[in-house]
């Protein structure tokens, strides 16, 4: 009878699972659509759907490794000035002192990740609760962008700086990546059945599991169509899509990755377990102070200037995304491909108000509204699975 039970147990939560996937392309197209139908067309014209793919990028980023944050029980509500610290860095050392664009990267990047270190630390080693931390972290990285900006715009920055954010992909090289990723995935589908029936697993149908990723590679090959309408892929999606992978085979294919759903699903569990909760909650927050850096070099990019005021309420924009793609705020729960559709649907929002003329407050007050929704919609899929 318990393993009924358990069996029961096991179809339910992937029922729910399988529908809050569905729900997320369902309602982005509905989004789309409706705002298609509002701006009478100009919504997925080819130009339009290229400044989408640049609007979410910085988000999606941030997203990533917020996932992994909210994933483990914590919060980062430091990495929208996080971002805009490192990408002031990166403009002042361009800028000021005529660094090349390669090591004013890497010096972000590094930046992020040690300060990233640093409130890590905190959380993990001093027990001090990563919303007080990161909280006090945004006041720090705010003032210290203040400081060393001297409240002034930085620009204008260099070319190949400019390009990370504002460049496109060549038609062949988006279709031949296209092509690859699509082999890809149609060889992990395979190698995920024959190792199931390896071990005496339940198999979905062969429909099921190729349809899935037929669905994807015909996704791909309908984006990748459209932008090379306008002047092809642009980079910044290739980047979220690079690190997107990177995070899904560390979320999921790493011990790693299964040791921060096990710390957020079950603290005392994982300890008894023998899993290093300090060391796993450290990572993660070097990971997102990383990620960061990256974000605000792709900001600073995209605006070819940084101002004392980038990266204000990304925060927000970052945990929305994750809570509307699924992640549980009370930890163990979250995907990154969740997270990636949610910062679509976040920036489709803001896109679609914007081009309808909507005013400011009005964009405020629906992203608002749809953040308690989408955390209200978790709390109550976990009662029905309990």
């Amino acid at each position: 009878m318990s393993k009924l039970i358990k069996r029961e147990l096991k179809d339910k939560l992937s029922l729910t699972i399988n529908v809050q996937s569905y729900t997320l392309i369902i309602a982005l197209i509905a989004i789309a659509l409706i705002f298609t139908i509002f701006t009478n067309g100009e919504f997925l014209s080819p130009r339009n759907i290229s400044n989408l793919f640049n609007q979410m990028a910085v988000i999606s980023i941030l997203a990533i490794g917020m996932t992994l944050i909210i994933v483990t029980g914590h919060i980062d509500l430091s990495v929208g000035s996080l971002a805009g610290l490192t990408g002031g860095v990166a403009a002042i050392l361009q800028v000021w002192y005529g660094w090349h664009t390669v090591l004013v990267v890497i010096v972000a990047v590094l930046l992020g990740a040690l300060l990233g270190l640093w409130q890590g630390w905190w959380v993990a080693y001093r027990a001090v609760p990563a919303f007080i931390v990161t909280l006090g972290g945004q006041l720090v990285f705010r003032g210290m962008l203040i400081g060393i900006s001297q409240g002034r715009t930085i620009a204008p920055l260099d070319y190949s700086f400019r390009s990370i954010s504002n460049s496109y992909l060549p038609f062949g090289i988006g279709y031949s990546i296209v092509i690859m990723g699509t082999l890809l995935i149609i060889l992990a589908a395979w190698r995920n059945r024959v190792k199931r029936a390896e071990l005496d697993l339940e198999l979905n149908h062969a429909i099921i599991d190729y349809g899935k990723a037929s669905f994807t590679a015909l996704s791909m090959f309908t984006i990748t169509f459209l932008l090379n309408l306008y002047y092809g892929v642009p980079l910044p999606l290739l980047i979220v899509t690079f690190f997107g992978t990177v995070f899904i085979f560390i979320s999921n294919k790493t011990a790693f990755g299964r040791y921060i759903y096990a710390i957020g699903g079950n603290k005392e569990a994982a300890a008894l377990s023998g899993i290093n909760i300090k060391k796993h909650s450290l990572l993660v927050f070097v990971l997102m102070g990383a990620l960061a850096g990256l974000a605000g070099i792709m900001l600073t990019s995209r605006l070819n200037a940084a101002t004392v005021s980038a990266g204000d309420m990304y925060e927000l924009d970052a945990i929305a995304a994750c809570v509307i793609g699924g992640a549980s705020l009370t930890g163990g729960k979250g995907k990154i491909v969740g997270a990636i559709i949610g910062a679509l649907i976040m920036a489709s929002i803001d896109n679609g108000m914007s081009m309808m003329n909507i005013q400011t407050f009005w964009q405020y007050i629906v992203k608002g509204l749809i953040l308690i929704i989408a955390v209200w919609i978790d709390i109550a899929n976990r009662k029905e699975v309990v």
